[in-house]
């Protein structure tokens, strides 16, 4: 392993602790997890491979609508009112 260090403000560290505490794990355990789950996400990924990852799926997945390009302002609007 490599020793790191890092600065929380005091919420953070706080509220990480109590975490910690409730999950029965250390602070450094929990905070490997948390690294491990943006890792996981992609967050690391760079931009060029989002784009091209992006450009690959669009146009895979059929909506049955068929007036989406005039269209998707209201079809995004509705999706985030449900």
């Amino acid at each position: 392993m490599v020793r790191t260090q890092i600065q929380l403000t005091e919420e953070q560290a706080e509220m990480i602790k109590k975490i910690a505490k409730s999950r029965h794990l250390s602070v450094a355990e929990l905070i490997r997890q948390a690294v491990n789950g943006v890792i996981k996400s992609g967050a690391g990924i760079a931009a060029e491979e989002r784009r091209k990852r992006a450009i690959t799926i669009a146009g895979r997945f059929r909506s049955g609508k068929h007036d989406i390009s005039e269209k998707h302002d209201e079809y995004l609007s509705e999706s985030f009112k449900q």
